[in-house]
């Protein structure tokens, strides 16, 4: 008797480390190949754990679905999953994913918005990344209580969207995303803020000039020279004159600017007719064109004239200005 019950007791330890080291073969990576696809999945609200761990299964990521289940409940990791977005790899283990879909380490996108864009443009940017709802951003950059409530005591966040490269995650709320980038603005202008004291001049000064020079000109050399036409013409209570100011205020803008644009006294960013600086910016500026307005080129500069070729021809005299425009742009129309 003695003898068979060694004889079961030894099975039974057998079986165990038997089924123990199954379970722990089920446990390990799928592959060790760094190369091997990943599979991108997202977690909903009310989705259970049964159906991540198949899904998973199924997209050959991990060995099997049970396995995962039973760790997941072992480790009472089972309830916790976070809503989002998530990459994986057959080179993770179970437990490496359940850490990652139970603490929402959720994939980042990454989204690059250049200088010069209106809120419009930027809002249709993120909406084609799939980051957020174009009108659901547009809507809280265009609320005063929402800039107010992140330190702005303007009408919109138009100007302050700073332009950069994000890393977002999918469907993130529109008040996040518009945060995200008015940080960014204010860790910029936290370094600016000390020059722009010493110019007299105010954040909201600063960047709706600096963005009317970022509309200006695609020439990064040529953006203090410009800055300081514009502050030299604001110093001498001249007109800006414009153009790039007065398509904004035109509602549904079609490309062609014409002289009743120019004359258009009713709009309020018609730089032409109003003197001094437009309500507010026209676009984000970056780094560089807030730098330029604070930082300006030394010079007399009253005017300036494309020379078609992405430059610009500046001028002291409106003669020299007028003679210019003959060379440039006349010229060009006759063609």
């Amino acid at each position: 008797m003695m003898r068979w019950l060694v004889i079961a007791t030894t099975l039974a330890v057998v079986a165990i480390s038997v089924s123990a080291a199954w379970i722990s073969s089920l446990l390990e990576p799928l592959s060790d190949d760094p190369m091997a696809p990943t599979h991108t999945f997202e977690i909903v609200q009310g989705s259970a754990l049964g159906a991540v761990t198949r899904e998973l299964e199924s997209a050959a990521m991990i060995k099997d679905a049970r396995a995962m289940n039973w760790l997941a409940r072992l480790q009472q990791r089972a309830g916790r999953l976070h809503v989002g977005e998530y990459e994986v790899s057959p080179t993770m283990t179970p437990d490496e994913i359940l850490d990652m879909i139970t603490t929402g380490k959720v994939k980042l996108h990454t989204v690059t918005v250049p200088e010069g864009l209106r809120a419009t443009e930027i809002a249709a940017r993120l909406a084609e990344a799939g980051l957020t709802d174009a009108d659901a951003f547009l809507e809280v950059v265009s609320d005063p209580t929402f800039a107010e409530s992140v330190g702005f005591n303007e009408r919109t966040l138009e100007g302050y969207l700073f332009p950069d490269t994000y890393r977002m995650a999918k469907g993130l709320p529109a008040k996040d995303v518009a945060r995200a980038f008015v940080d960014q603005f204010m860790r910029v202008w936290a370094e600016l803020e000390p020059l722009a004291k010493e110019r007299g001049l105010s954040m909201h000064e600063v960047v709706t000039l600096a963005s009317i020079v970022e509309k200006e000109t695609g020439d990064p050399s040529e953006r203090p020279v410009i800055a300081a036409v514009f502050l030299n013409r604001l110093d001498k209570g001249m007109r800006l004159e414009t153009d790039p100011t007065v398509i904004y205020g035109i509602a549904d803008f079609d490309g062609n600017l014409k002289k009743r644009h120019l004359l258009d006294a009713s709009n309020p960013y018609n730089t032409y007719k109003i003197r001094g600086l437009p309500p507010g910016p026209i676009a984000s500026p970056g780094e560089d064109a807030l730098r330029a307005v604070l930082n300006p080129a030394d010079s007399d500069y009253l005017y300036f004239v494309s020379r078609n070729d992405g430059t610009h021809y500046f001028s002291v005299t409106y003669r020299e200005h007028v003679n210019a425009v003959n060379q440039y742009q006349k010229r060009r129309r006759s063609r």
